[in-house]
């Protein structure tokens, strides 16, 4: 049987999971494969994207909700109801090419702070979907981006490990509160 976990894009006063923020430990640890797609990941993913709904995200990683699992969701259209998030377990990264692009990200586990991070634009993923099947995709742009940062936070890696401009974000992180010491930098 294979069942689509269908999720309504709306906030919600209570959303089903706490998103962790820099300086917690579980956002540092890999999360672990997946072994087995079953109602219970699909669960896992249905409250994962009403959290990042709840959020205003477009992409959320389970050990930011302190699942020690590799699944990410992302949604870079959480506007259009017809359009379906992305559910993506078990994520390897086959291929990265194009230019580097250096653009600007943020987190919903460092809220208000958006730096600049490079990355390839084009990534070719394998995964497997909701229903255990395995899939391939080819992304670019937004799309690409949005899996890469959430891919790092599988490995207990953050995008501000990856900001090059270390006098914006030291004041960037000191604005919200945030410390530097807690970044581990990623070259």
């Amino acid at each position: 049987m294979t069942a689509k976990v269908l999720v309504e894009k709306k906030k919600l006063k209570n959303p089903p999971l706490e998103i962790h923020t820099l300086g917690d430990r579980v956002l540092r640890r890999p999360a672990k494969r997946v072994a087995k797609v079953d109602a219970e990941v699909r669960k896992i993913a249905e409250d994962m994207l009403k959290t990042m709904y709840s959020a205003d995200g477009i992409g959320l990683a389970a050990p930011q909700v302190a699942i020690d699992k590799q699944i990410i969701v992302i949604d870079i259209e959480p506007d259009k109801a017809d359009v379906e998030p992305l559910i993506l377990i078990n994520p390897v990264v086959k291929s990265a090419g194009g230019p580097l692009e250096c653009d600007q990200e943020g987190c919903l586990s460092i809220p208000g702070v958006y730096l600049d991070v490079e990355r390839p634009t084009q990534i070719e993923v394998a995964y497997k979907d909701e229903t255990g099947r395995p899939r391939t995709l080819k992304a670019d742009g937004l799309l690409a981006r949005a899996i890469q940062h959430e891919m790092d936070h599988l490995n207990g890696v953050m995008f501000v490990d990856r900001v090059e401009n270390e006098l914006a974000l030291t004041t960037a992180l000191k604005e919200k509160g945030f410390a530097y010491g807690d970044v581990r930098p990623v070259r």
